[in-house]
């Protein structure tokens, strides 16, 4: 019986043998796919390490940059504790004026105001002083004052700044600048001031408004009228007309000048009332007058037949103007009337006698 047995053993063998041999290729097919899903997560896995060192990259710059804005705000505010503490500011300034000192026809006298307040516990140098007058962009004068002394500590100065103008420079620099005109103006104004924790600093001021270019007003005496005639002394009434060729009002309020008839002097006039001259207009007064004919001479005798009779005029009035008093000079030359004594002095008292060229 055991020479049956065996051949029954070696076909279940060679089945075995066959079944392991078909089980390989399974096992080998599956090494390949997990092989194949190996391959396929390593790309995954790179593309993570890429990312995240992306990512560790910017939140190092954020770590930078954040660390940067930290120690910027802590030096600010140890700055403003600081500050507060020793009571370090910056001074303020401001133009409080422009106050003028004297108007005439050659030139204008005024003075610029800036008061500066001084908020540290220490006086703080006043460098420099740089200031510029300009009109429509044009220049009229500019200037530099070095050394413009200190400002004390928790106080305020004011500054003055002394300006002249010479209307001469401007009309022969700016034709188009007539005499009489008005004119725009803007004071510019830069202080530099050295101040503990900021430093040099510049301060930039402005200032605008309007001056004068003046002009002379013409005068003549319209004519002579006498209230009372004799050798001794003779009363008479000088009729004044005034013309003001400025583009702003005249106070009249105070005349000083002389009269000369027929190259003698009959003295002084004084204004017995204020007037208003117009801008750009004519403007009537009376003078009264005292003097005594007999020291005439030969000229005396001339004026009673009536003849033509010399005098000018030479002085200065006071007047009051937007811009500030003023003295303008007056002067008439040359001029000739013709006097009449009034009805109760033997004269026709007739306005029309009387004439002036």
């Amino acid at each position: 019986m055991a020479s049956y047995d065996k051949p029954e053993v070696v076909e279940r063998d060679a089945k075995d043998k066959e079944h392991k041999d078909d089980d390989k290729p399974e096992v080998a097919e599956r090494d390949v796919k997990d092989k194949e899903h190996k391959d396929d997560d390593k790309p995954e896995v790179a593309e993570r390490d890429v990312k995240d060192k992306e990512h560790k990259e910017d939140d190092k710059e954020e770590g930078k940059g954040g660390f940067l804005e930290k120690v910027k705000d802590f030096i600010h505010d140890i700055g403003e504790k600081i500050e507060g503490a020793i009571g370090f500011g910056k001074p303020t300034a401001d133009v409080t004026g422009l106050h003028v000192n004297s108007i005439n026809l050659e030139k204008a006298e005024f003075v610029i105001e800036i008061l500066i307040k001084n908020p540290n516990p220490v006086p703080i140098p006043l460098i420099d002083i740089n200031y510029l007058i300009e009109s429509d962009g044009r220049k009229l004068i500019s200037g530099l004052i070095p050394d413009a002394g200190t400002i004390k500590a928790h106080g305020e100065e004011t500054v003055k700044i002394p300006v002249t103008l010479i209307y001469d420079d401007i009309k022969n620099t700016y034709s188009e600048i007539k005499p009489g005109s008005i004119i725009p103006y803007r004071i510019k104004v830069d202080l530099i001031v050295d101040v503990p924790v900021f430093g040099r600093i510049t301060l930039p001021l402005e200032k605008t408004g309007e001056i004068p270019i003046p002009y002379k007003p013409d005068i003549d005496i319209e004519k002579i009228k006498f209230d009372r005639f004799s050798f001794e002394e003779t009363v008479a009434v000088l009729h004044l007309k005034l013309e003001n060729k400025n583009d702003f009002d005249l106070g009249l309020n105070d005349l000083d000048y002389e009269v000369w008839l027929c190259d003698e002097s009959i003295g002084s006039v004084d204004l017995q009332k204020s007037a208003n001259l117009v801008k750009n207009g004519i403007t009537y007064i009376d003078i009264p007058i005292t003097f005594r004919p007999k020291d005439f001479g030969s000229a005396l005798w001339d004026m009673i037949r009536g003849k033509g009779t010399g005098y000018s005029m030479k002085g200065n009035i006071n007047v009051d103007t937007p811009f500030g008093p003023m003295k303008l000079p007056i002067t008439k030359e040359g001029g000739t009337t013709r006097i009449k004594k009034n009805k109760e002095d033997g004269g026709d008292d007739d306005d029309d006698d009387d004439e002036v060229s």
